[in-house]
C-alpha cells in the first residue's frame, strides 16, 4: 500500500522512524558511569578511576578524576642581592660590597605517581629551593616536600611528599603512541591560579629547543595553553594518562612544550634510588666543520666535528685528543655534525671504550676512549 505524505498514517511513520533514531543516539551517546573499566595505573588500587570519554562531558570527567593526584608547588629560595647604596663607588670603598640576604617564593606544578606520595615536576621548579611545600588537589594542607632526585639536562625532579599515603596518582603513558592530532589537556597552576585545566591538541613531536642554558631534545609541541606555573604538570591524554611534562613556553600564542614520558620512564628509576642521572660524556668544546673550515684543513667535505677545546683531565684529553682535531668517524660510522657526535655519545654506556677516526696535521690517526661520566658542575 502507497502511503500519502498527508496522510495520518505517513505522518505516523515518519515519527516512529524518528524516535528509534533518537533512542540510537541516546543510546550510543549516554552515560557509562556503569560500566566497568580500568583505573588509570591498569587496576592497582590508589590509583584514581577515569573513564573512557564519550559524549560533551568527557575531558570534564577525566580532569575531575585524574586532577586529584596533580598538585601545587611552592618553593622559598634564598638569594643574595646588592644594598641600593653599593653602586656608590664612595660607599663601596669605605664599607665593601654589602650583599644581603632575601627570601625568594615561586610556584610550579606536578603529579603524584605512587601511593606513597613520589612526584614528577621539572627540576628548574625546584632548584635552588630550602624549602618546598605540596598542596594536593581538592586538600587546603599544605605537605612538605623533599627531592629524591633531579637532574639539570633534562630539566626532571622527583620530590617525596612527606606525611602523606593512600594517595591518588597517575599512570605514566606511551608517549610513543602520541600522534599529532590527539587531544591533550594540561593541568597546572599558571600564574598561582590552582587546577587550571587548558585543552588542545599535540601539534608535533620531536621538537628541539634552547630555553637559556637548558637545550631540551624531543620534546612534544601543543597548543593547549601553558604558562607560568604550568611547569612540571601533566599533559594527559583522554584516558587520563600522562604523555608529557609541561616544560616550556614559546614567546608566541599556541606554542608550548612537554618532555615525552618514555623520556622520564627512562630515567626514573636513577632518580629515585641514586638521586641522579649518570650522563656519558667525551668532555670537548666542539663546532661543526663548514665549508670555509674544511677549506683551511684542506678536507674535501663539510662532514666532521672540529675540537675546538679539550677538557682536562676528560676522557678525551686521556685519550689523546687535542684541540684543532677534526673527528671523522666514531667506532667506524661517519660523523656529519657536532649535534650527531652529542647523540652518539649520550646513547653510550659509562666506561665503554670506542675509538674516533681524527684528522690531524694532514694525518689520520685512531684514538680510543673511555666515556667518562660528566661532573655534575658542568650540567
Amino acid at each position: 500500500m502507497k502511503l500519502k505524505k498527508n496522510s495520518f498514517a505517513y505522518i505516523g511513520l515518519i515519527a516512529f522512524v524518528a524516535g528509534i533514531m533518537f533512542m540510537g543516539g541516546c543510546l550510543l551517546g549516554g552515560d557509562l558511569s556503569g560500566q566497568k573499566v580500568p583505573g588509570v595505573d591498569g587496576g592497582n588500587a590508589g590509583a584514581v578511576q577515569v573513564k573512557p570519554g564519550v559524549g560533551s562531558d568527557a575531558i570534564a570527567n577525566m580532569v575531575d578524576t585524574a586532577g586529584k593526584a596533580v598538585v601545587k608547588i611552592s618553593t622559598t629560595k634564598i638569594v643574595s642581592s646588592q644594598d641600593q647604596f653599593s653602586s656608590d663607588p664612595f660607599f663601596r670603598y669605605f664599607f665593601g660590597q654589602q650583599p644581603r640576604e632575601q627570601k625568594q617564593t615561586g610556584i610550579g606544578s606536578g603529579f603524584i605517581v605512587s601511593q606513597d606520595g613520589l612526584v614528577i615536576t621539572n627540576e628548574h621548579v625546584i632548584s635552588g629551593a630550602t624549602d618546598i611545600k605540596v598542596t594536593i588537589g581538592g586538600k587546603e594542607k599544605e605537605y612538605n616536600a623533599k627531592v629524591v632526585g633531579a637532574d639539570y639536562d633534562l630539566d626532571l625532579a622527583v620530590l617525596k611528599i612527606e606525611g602523606a599515603s593512600s594517595l591518588p596518582y597517575l599512570k605514566m603513558g606511551d608517549s610513543s603512541k602520541v600522534k599529532a592530532g590527539n587531544w591533550a589537556v594540561a593541568i597546572g597552576n599558571p600564574f598561582g591560579f590552582d587546577h587550571t585545566v587548558t585543552v588542545g591538541v599535540i601539534s608535533a613531536k620531536g621538537r628541539p629547543i634552547t630555553v637559556e642554558n637548558r637545550h631540551y631534545e624531543n620534546l612534544l609541541q601543543t597548543d593547549a595553553a601553558i604558562n607560568p606555573g604550568n611547569s612540571g604538570g601533566p599533559l594527559l591524554n583522554l584516558k587520563g594518562e600522562v604523555i608529557g611534562i609541561n616544560t616550556a613556553v614559546a614567546q608566541a600564542q599556541g606554542i608550548g612544550f612537554a618532555i615525552p614520558t618514555n623520556t622520564v620512564k627512562s630515567v626514573l628509576d636513577e632518580l629515585k634510588n641514586q638521586g641522579k642521572v649518570s650522563h656519558p660524556w667525551l668532555g670537548i668544546q666542539m663546532s661543526d666543520l663548514d665549508q670555509d673550515l674544511a677549506q683551511y684543513f684542506d678536507l674535501q667535505s663539510t662532514d666532521g666535528v672540529v675540537i675546538l677545546g679539550v677538557i682536562p683531565g676528560s676522557p678525551a684529553e686521556q685519550g689523546g685528543l687535542q684541540q684543532r682535531d677534526v673527528i671523522l668517524e666514531l667506532d667506524g660510522k661517519k660523523i656529519k655534525d657536532a649535534q650527531q657526535l652529542a647523540k652518539a655519545i649520550e646513547e653510550m654506556k659509562i666506561g665503554q671504550k670506542a675509538t674516533l677516526l681524527v684528522y690531524r696535521n694532514g694525518r689520520l690517526l685512531n684514538l680510543t676512549f673511555a666515556v667518562g661520566e660528566k661532573p655534575y658542575q658542568l650540567r
